[in-house]
């Protein structure tokens, strides 16, 4: 059939299971070709298409609440749903999301772009259900790489022991997150794959045994599972389990979750599927390259964004300073919550394998884990995006702050993140570490600057401090990293000038040097977020116009404290202007389109220095 037709899945039910089959391969070959225009999350949807097909040919959305944890295997859910036809503007501005939206359809029930939500989403909707018998089966899909995280595992705890309740668990297990799956939950998840040979035992035993007996033989049985692959992991927490299973064979998958529709306790639905399964280059990839891509050649398994000329992502440029201080101290580590491949650590994992701890998707784990190396005086650099930051807050100022441990923050994707829009953009972590006792926070003007920066954080700084870099590309800065000196806490005044000063940080320093460079403007680098520059706070004329830009949320942020700082010091100009982010969640979209809607590209600046002088 036409993809593009598709308007809900209420056909699915109509269809045989040859001709669901031959659905899952359209969609398929639809994915490939549609992400191979846009970009987007490939692997991960490629081995989610007979799951989530098989779900929504047996489970009746939206009466029936389909959560799927992240998103980042919802396209065919999308699909099924109506949403084909929108997918040449996938995670494009304005355009179709490529997480769940609940904007955007009434099968979308729960929105993340974080991990190892959907048990506790599902438990809360199993709770409202016993008020609200409307709501059908709660149903939640996760991969075994979120199932590491604590906020998953606390609430399938918390499902388990009520059998009251009904939640359906299928766990995805492709052996992978973005890149390879760590911890023990991995080793438990392939003992269970092994028990395949004799998950058959009691059904052929049952039909000879006496019926008094049959418990005796329930237990032998799980003796024998025991000791040949180790009690499972998911009775124990009080499920039924079933698998593991062919994620790709649809005859068992609707087999299987019709069983489950009919057993009223937990249960937990095992099933195997192959990441990337359809397209080579990401069956093949064990690194996370094909997780999520941008435009990219089919035939030839390339991308079509080719690199920039002696240009590099801030990522990279991060990771080589720390190859380079690690080569000349051996009581180093960099610790990462399953981003690896994202914050593209790679050559420092082949370079000091030893000295690279990934804890999964874990970022709670890693922040408290840092503390306690830090106390034992080894070096600890944790890479985190902005945005996965948030999920350890608790950890940052409970356990880092307040031992006051020298344990360097390295901020990856710092400001807006294009496509994957409102769940990761990364605008918070300068409001939510500013007030937090202990910590100093700093971000360059450009790649030199942050060399500095972080030879002063990992060698001369006492206590926490977070050094932040954008997604952007920058220029690859060929000096020898030894001879980077080091940046200590003060501003730096890039040009001088009479008729207004501009405060403002990042790459937004250099953009507006060269617009500035012929204008009476005072520019003022404030590299260092925290703490303020007093100093240079004071040498600013309560005469002349103050502007202060960041490509941060208002609320709490650089211009905020620069306010009430001149506020204490009863030294507040008479024209002061703060641009930044409203308190609003920055949707999906380009760079320069989102910035031009906040007022913070180039020309809105000029605008606002024309009307800041006219009102001066």
């Amino acid at each position: 059939m036409k993809i593009e037709t598709i308007e809900n899945p209420d056909f699915l039910k109509q269809l045989s299971v040859d001709e669901l089959d031959a659905l899952c391969q359209d969609i398929r070959t639809f994915l490939i070709e549609s992400i191979a225009k846009t970009g987007g999350h490939l692997s991960s949807n490629l081995g989610a298409v007979e799951l989530s097909v098989a779900m929504h040919t047996v489970f009746d959305s939206p009466k029936d609440q389909l959560i799927f944890d992240v998103g980042h295997q919802a396209y065919t859910h999308k699909i099924l749903t109506g949403r084909a036809k929108k997918f040449p503007t996938l995670r494009q501005t304005d355009g179709l999301s490529g997480f769940l939206k609940r904007s955007e359809s009434i099968h979308d029930v729960f929105e993340a772009g974080h991990s190892s939500t959907s048990l506790a989403a599902g438990a809360g909707m199993l709770q409202a259900k016993t008020v609200k018998p409307s709501i059908g089966h709660v149903v939640m899909l996760i991969g075994d790489g979120a199932l590491t995280s604590g906020a998953a595992l606390e609430a399938m705890n918390f499902m388990g022991h009520d059998e009251a309740k009904h939640p359906i668990i299928i766990l995805n297990d492709n052996d992978m997150s973005i890149g390879p799956n760590v911890g023990y939950l991995s080793k438990v998840l392939s003992k269970i794959r092994l028990r395949s040979g004799i998950r058959g035992i009691r059904s052929k035993t049952l039909k000879i045994i006496p019926r008094p007996l049959r418990p005796i033989t329930y237990r032998v049985e799980k003796r024998i599972k025991g000791f040949i692959a180790g009690q499972s992991y998911f009775e124990d927490m009080g499920y039924d389990y079933y698998g593991p299973l062919d994620g790709h064979d649809l005859r068992t998958l609707l087999k299987a979750f019709k069983v489950a529709k009919q057993t009223m306790k937990p249960c937990i639905i095992h099933v195997r599927t192959q990441k990337g399964r359809g397209y080579a280059p990401s069956e093949l990839d064990q690194t996370g390259q094909w997780h999520g891509v941008g435009a990219f050649e089919i035939a030839a398994g390339a991308k079509t964004v080719k690199p920039v000329h002696n240009h590099e992502s801030y990522s990279k440029a991060v990771t080589r300073f720390l190859r380079d201080h690690a080569k000349r101290h051996p009581e180093f580590f960099v610790i990462t919550p399953a981003m690896t491949a994202g914050s593209e650590l790679e050559t420092f994992a082949e370079s000091y394998p030893d000295r690279l701890v990934d804890v999964g998707i874990a970022e709670q784990t890693a922040l408290t884990m840092a503390t306690g190396m830090a106390l034992k005086g080894v070096g600890v650099f944790v890479s985190i995006y902005s945005t996965f930051l948030q999920r350890a807050y608790d950890q940052v100022l409970h356990d880092l702050a307040r031992h006051n441990v020298h344990v360097v923050l390295g901020i990856d994707r710092a400001g807006l993140v294009g496509g994957d829009g409102e769940t990761h953009q990364g605008v918070f972590d300068i409001p939510m570490l500013s007030h937090i006792p202990n910590m100093t926070v700093a971000h360059g003007k450009d790649v030199e600057e942050l060399y500095g920066l972080l030879n002063y954080a990992l060698t001369q700084h006492e206590g926490p401090i977070a050094v932040r870099y954008p997604k952007q590309l920058t220029p690859i800065y060929e000096a020898n990293l030894e001879t980077v000196p080091p940046i200590k806490p003060s501003w730096e005044i890039i040009l001088e000038g009479k008729d207004l000063t501009v405060i403002t940080f990042g790459t937004l320093v250099g953009d507006l040097a060269d617009v500035f460079a012929r204008q009476s403007v005072r520019l003022i680098n404030a590299r260092y977020i925290k703490p303020l520059d007093y100093k240079m706070l004071q040498s600013i004329s309560p005469d002349i116009p103050l502007l202060v830009i960041e490509e941060s949320q208002r609320q709490g942020g650089l211009g905020q404290q620069i306010l009430a700082a001149l506020a204490a010091m009863n030294h507040v100009p008479k024209v002061f202007e703060h641009i930044a982010f409203d308190d609003v969640f920055i949707p999906q979209g380009d760079r320069e389109t989102m910035l031009k809607r906040h007022g913070l590209d180039v020309a809105s600046i000029l605008k606002k220095v024309e009307s800041m002088r006219h009102a001066s």
